[in-house]
């Protein structure tokens, strides 16, 4: 585990990545004593539709002054837009440490250091006391857990009886397989794909109730048709998904979309209550 772990985090890894945002914000003329949330909306979000996704699903239960956990955090985009727009108290964790050393400088460059924490930490292993969190959150992530059990067993555990668990996330359709490169992953050796009704049975077992079911797929679709006609047309933009996947981005995104499009792969978001 602790092997592929690091093979995970290696994935993900670009060195200096906070510095490399701040000189493409500096080659935009943005004042880096009066950055914005919008300005890094671009990049902090690293989930098909970005942040429009993360208010859709924020809008789909009162979160209004709640702790929340997001897990698999990213560089924490939607921890930021919880604690700004909803005043929640938010902790991320993420495997990657260049993640979550990028994630806690962009939240003090906004000023929002005050509402968000980011920790380095294993998702099958959280380092929380039982029934701490209202809301535990989680977008893009399972796909790169082998042990999904362990995963939402722990989800569980962490969050308050009476609490909600949002997901959004790309799950298999039918048995026909997956080529790579994906944004998640360069083979098969890091991908970990399983069914919607596999999630649903992980999370019925734990004595968690379904609440809402969403098809995402089509507006992810959407989003990319959008984004990949832009990336041909103008190249890739200042602040983008290109900062973190390199010269990979159109490729792999490109891949993605095909395989939504044949229905080999699937995007859903939910919420289940505790």
């Amino acid at each position: 585990m602790e092997n592929l772990n690091q093979d995970i985090e290696n994935h993900y890894l670009k060195e200096g990545l906070y510095e490399d945002i701040i000189k493409r914000l500096k080659e935009q003329g943005i004042d880096l004593n009066n950055v914005k949330r919008s300005d890094i909306a671009g990049v902090d979000e690293f989930h098909v539709r970005g942040a429009a996704v993360s208010r859709e699903l924020a809008r789909s239960i009162d979160l209004k002054g709640a702790t929340v956990l997001d897990v698999g955090c990213g560089l924490g985009g939607p921890c930021r837009m919880l604690a700004d727009e909803y005043n929640c108290q938010t902790t991320g964790i993420d495997l990657s440490k260049e993640y979550i050393r990028t994630a806690n400088k962009l939240s003090q460059l906004v000023n929002l250091n005050r509402k968000t924490n980011f920790i380095q930490g294993d998702a099958t292993s959280l380092p929380f006391d039982d029934n701490t969190f209202d809301v535990v959150w989680t977008q893009h992530v399972q796909m790169n857990i082998s042990d999904k059990k362990k995963f939402y067993s722990e989800i569980n555990r962490v969050l308050k009886v009476g609490g909600h668990f949002l997901f959004y996330d790309i799950l298999k359709k039918g048995n026909e397989e997956v080529s790579y490169p994906m944004p998640w992953a360069g083979n098969t050796n890091l991908s970990f794909l399983f069914k919607a009704e596999e999630m649903d049975d992980f999370l019925r077992e734990l004595g968690l109730t379904k609440e809402q079911a969403t098809n995402q797929t089509q507006a992810g679709i959407q989003f990319f048709e959008t984004l990949i006609a832009k990336l041909q047309e103008f190249g890739p933009p200042k602040i983008g998904l290109n900062v973190l996947m390199g010269e990979t981005t159109k490729s792999k995104l490109i891949n993605l979309m095909n395989h939504l499009k044949s229905g080999k792969l699937e995007l859903k978001s939910g919420v289940y209550k505790k």
